[in-house]
């Protein structure tokens, strides 16, 4: 269970995150805090700022990719505060978590000594640099390809967008599992416009009805991914390889999974990176009458301009710095 609390008083700028296993066990806890000021301490020293610093990012690795679930919270907490970089200072020896950092485009820029011995200074900046989705994440340009509504159906979207749950979904749906918690995230698809996908290319994901309620109202677009690569089933020449892949960060049991593999039934395996958790869910009538879209089509994976997912964004009320032209 991840839970967070705003600091009082002279702290109003900090936050924290505390994982709790279902034992009742702290297993992670992540603190924030928004700065303005200057560092000389640090070598070469930093000029003032608006910042995120990470003060505290500790978790009890436990193979549920945890680390992933904080690293989402802290630049959801970067792009809500409009900070121009985050930084965090660390010791060498933490490799694995600097390791994951490095990934989602943190860089070492100096050094920090003090009792405690000398620490590594890690920067990210909240701007578009060079062409690696992850080292930008979660960023998302619109020039860096085409744009699709995937449908997911309700089964599976809130186990794998966590964030992007519906009000109305019961507070135990969303676990302390890999694929709950990863950036990454692998769904299986039909081939209706799936396979033409590509690296670059925006998702944005549309909670299909569960007949709670007329879909007009109750089928909603929830979410932004962008496609890190698309695979077909048959490139995988043994089922245990298909797992290996697919299991760490696919909704899907080991059981449908291996179904999956002899039917055949979705043949396009999209892996992608959770991005945006749209503010306003964004209802299936709102995108035929105000967007645009065609109700008359199909939309488990439907194209669309660039002007539409524009749109879609802003009536999600999205926060325009998430967006690069």
């Amino acid at each position: 269970m991840l839970s967070s609390s705003s600091g009082l008083q002279k702290k109003a700028n900090d936050m924290a995150y505390l994982s709790e296993s279902a034992q009742g066990v702290i297993d992670g806890f992540l603190y924030l805090k928004i700065e303005d000021e200057a560092h000389p301490e640090i070598t070469p020293a930093l000029a003032a700022k608006h910042r995120l610093k990470v003060g505290t990012f500790k978790i009890d690795a436990h193979g549920t990719k945890l680390g992933d679930r904080f690293v989402k919270k802290l630049f959801d907490r970067a792009m809500a505060d409009h900070v121009e970089e985050i930084y965090l200072t660390i010791f060498e020896k933490h490799s694995d978590l600097i390791k994951m950092l490095n990934r989602y485009g943190f860089k070492q820029i100096g050094t920090k000594t003090n009792d405690n011995g000398t620490e590594l200074v890690l920067v990210r900046t909240m701007t578009w640099e060079g062409n690696d989705l992850h080292e930008n994440y979660p960023l998302v340009k619109v020039s860096a390809g085409n744009k699709y509504l995937l449908a997911i159906a309700p089964q599976w979207h809130t186990k794998l967008l966590p964030d992007s749950k519906l009000v109305g979904e019961g507070p135990n749906v969303v676990a302390d599992i890999s694929h709950t918690n990863s950036i990454q995230k692998i769904y299986l698809a039909g081939r209706s416009n799936a396979q033409y996908l590509k690296h670059g290319d925006a998702l944005v994901i549309y909670r299909m009805t569960d007949y709670q309620a007329p879909a007009h109202y109750r089928s909603v677009a929830t979410s932004v991914c962008v496609v890190d690569k698309v695979e077909m089933i048959g490139q995988y020449q043994t089922e245990s390889a298909f797992l290996k892949y697919c299991e760490p960060f696919s909704v899907f049991t080991e059981q449908e999974l291996k179904g999956f593999y002899k039917s055949r039934q979705y043949p396009v395996i999209i892996t992608f990176t959770y991005n945006i958790s749209f503010p306003k869910r964004v209802t299936r009538k709102v995108l035929i009458e105000e967007i645009g879209l065609d109700g008359k089509e199909r939309w488990s994976c439907l194209q669309l301009s660039n002007e539409q997912f524009l749109a879609t964004m802003k009536k999600g009320q999205v926060d325009e710095s998430f967006i690069v032209n």
